[in-house]
């Protein structure tokens, strides 16, 4: 894992690379969590291939649980990927109702995350 630092308008901003997937449950979101902000960032962005494919299932609940965790803490989150592929009215709604909170942001591209979480 390597985290990239981003400062923009006075806001720590780490984007996490990976290969691999580095969140399977909410504790492993916890700790990762754990682990930004104790390294001084602010607001984090994953990548949709590091985060486990049950978490777009919401029937699972993983998704809720790991969500609230961010919000709890009140860490930012952008997670980037290509979400048209979920064709589930749920999954898009989920989706929506997140961005609309400006917490935890699902957006396409690294350059949409950094400047909503930098505002």
């Amino acid at each position: 894992m390597l985290i990239k630092s981003h400062h923009i308008n006075n806001t720590e901003i780490a984007e996490v690379i990976s290969d691999e997937i580095l969140i399977q449950s909410a504790q492993d979101g916890l700790d990762l969590m754990g682990n930004i902000y104790y390294q001084g960032f602010d607001k984090i962005v994953l990548y949709e291939k590091n985060i486990t494919p049950e978490f777009f299932d919401l029937k699972t609940k993983i998704a809720g649980e790991i969500l609230q965790k961010f919000s709890n803490y009140r860490i930012g989150l952008a997670i980037v990927g290509d979400f048209s592929k979920y064709e589930s009215k749920s999954m898009k709604d989920f989706i929506f109702e997140s961005n609309s909170t400006k917490q935890v942001n699902f957006v396409e591209m690294l350059e949409e995350g950094l400047e909503i979480l930098s505002r």
